[in-house]
């Protein structure tokens, strides 16, 4: 079992302590077992009416393969305790990842491990952020950013988008879109999709070409060039291309490999057709050109990967 730690800290916000204790927790059809611990054991006062009664202080983190720091409030000016950052560094120096949610990426930045990195929080707070540690790289428009051993996310929800990032890199698409469907969520959103969208109308963020987006992935098999996912959102290729990439961060055409390639990871995980079989079936065309936009994006092979995610080996 992969040993989970998810750090309660004053203030901490329900959601970001809920989203990894649920997309990690102990059962069949996953490898982790979750501690949710405070600085010390006891109870903790947490945001939004709510406290937490944790049994385990610190030492939780000593075996933890993989640390959750869930955003707290007033984190700019709450500095995290020194026992916290110590046991942070301790365990990030024997090898265990690090992943802050919304602004537990102050707690994380106040290590001094994200200097020279990338990361990201919340958007209210990236200014503040940005203010108090200069030397952390911060880019304000994503969901969230994977830098290896230490990972950062933007608000709430795009915690779940952070878990199930990890989850596909530990166990493969198949488990993510499994722990997905359980929780009623959407398989897959980019960390570069934008974290909000500046508009009026309509007031639901990146939802104008949804229906355009849902129907593409059932013809990814098709010629799909901006011209056609416009004609189906019955707006011009040109303002199709604008809106797009402010609804999701990528352009249409990065979109849709991306989208292909995800397909095409599940049938090298799910399925015992040929590259080039697969490659056809997604609409990339030959195995040459699958191989060619599998080790650009993914750096890797589809038969590295196959070998490495194929279920029961």
């Amino acid at each position: 079992m992969r040993q989970v730690a998810v750090v309660v800290l004053e203030g901490a916000k329900p959601l970001d302590v809920g989203i990894p204790a649920q997309v990690f927790t102990t059962r069949a059809s996953m490898p982790y077992e979750v501690h949710v611990c405070g600085v010390r054991a006891g109870r903790v006062s947490g945001a939004d009416g709510l406290a937490y009664l944790v049994e385990q202080g610190l030492e939780a983190l000593d075996d933890a393969e993989l640390i959750f720091l869930p955003g707290y409030r007033h984190p700019d000016t709450q500095e995290p305790p020194a026992e916290l950052v110590d046991a942070l560094l301790r365990a990030h120096a024997r090898g265990a990842r690090i992943a802050a949610i919304s602004t537990g990426a102050f707690a994380l930045a106040a290590t001094g491990l994200l200097d020279g990195r990338r990361a990201t929080t919340h958007w209210h707070y990236t200014s503040a952020f940005a203010a108090q540690f200069p030397a952390v790289r911060v880019n304000e428009g994503v969901l969230f950013v994977d830098e290896g051993s230490v990972l950062t996310s933007a608000g709430a929800a795009s915690g779940l988008d952070l878990c199930l990032h990890i989850l596909r890199e530990d166990l493969g698409m198949s488990a993510a879109n499994h722990a997905a469907r359980r929780l009623v969520a959407a398989p897959y959103r980019s960390g570069g999709q934008a974290q909000f969208v500046p508009r009026s109308v309509p007031p639901s963020h990146g939802e104008r070409f949804a229906a355009t987006r849902e129907w593409a992935l059932r013809h990814l098999p098709e010629p799909l060039p901006v011209a056609r996912l416009a004609e189906h959102a019955n707006v011009s290729p040109r303002t199709f291309a604008r809106v797009f990439l402010g609804e999701t961060g990528y352009t249409p055409m990065r979109w849709v490999m991306r989208a292909r390639l995800d397909l095409a990871r599940e049938m090298l995980e799910n399925t015992t057709r040929s590259v080039d079989e697969i490659a056809d079936a997604t609409g990339l065309g030959t195995g040459a050109n699958l191989r060619l936009h599998f080790r650009r994006v993914l750096g890797t092979s589809p038969t590295e990967y196959r070998r490495a995610f194929t279920q029961g080996e």
